[in-house]
């Protein structure tokens, strides 16, 4: 399962389109709130979430779920590339940091990079 976190529904829905085509099991997300209150949220390989959203940050939520033990790993997108986001996501130990608009083909190599990547390490 990955799930999506951005408050634009346009996007949640386009990436989620894009990724139920290339196979994927998806669940999309407008909040970091609403995302919190899935009862499912440790039952995930892989969370693509925005930065900025009104309300809880996409820092904010990786910093919970960090604190809550939550393994799972996060693709951050943002349309505010700078190196504060970038060390910034470095530190929360983001698998990857992407630039909207994503790349539908960059985004999908990322996410079988990541979740690979966890294949190996079982």
């Amino acid at each position: 399962m990955i799930f999506i976190v951005d408050d634009d529904k346009s996007v949640v829905r386009a990436i989620s389109l894009l990724l139920k085509s290339a196979g994927f099991d998806i669940r999309g997300f407008s909040s970091g709130e609403e995302f919190l209150r899935e009862p499912r949220v440790t039952d995930t390989d892989c969370i693509i979430l925005d930065l900025s959203m009104p309300g809880m940050s996409g820092f904010e939520l990786a910093e919970k779920l960090t604190a809550r033990g939550n393994r799972a790993k996060i693709i951050i997108i943002t349309a505010f590339d700078d190196n504060d986001n970038r060390e910034r996501a470095r530190r929360l130990k983001a698998a990857a940091f992407l630039t909207k608009p994503v790349d539908d083909q960059a985004l999908i190599d990322t996410i079988k990079w990541v979740l690979e990547g966890e294949k190996r390490k079982i």
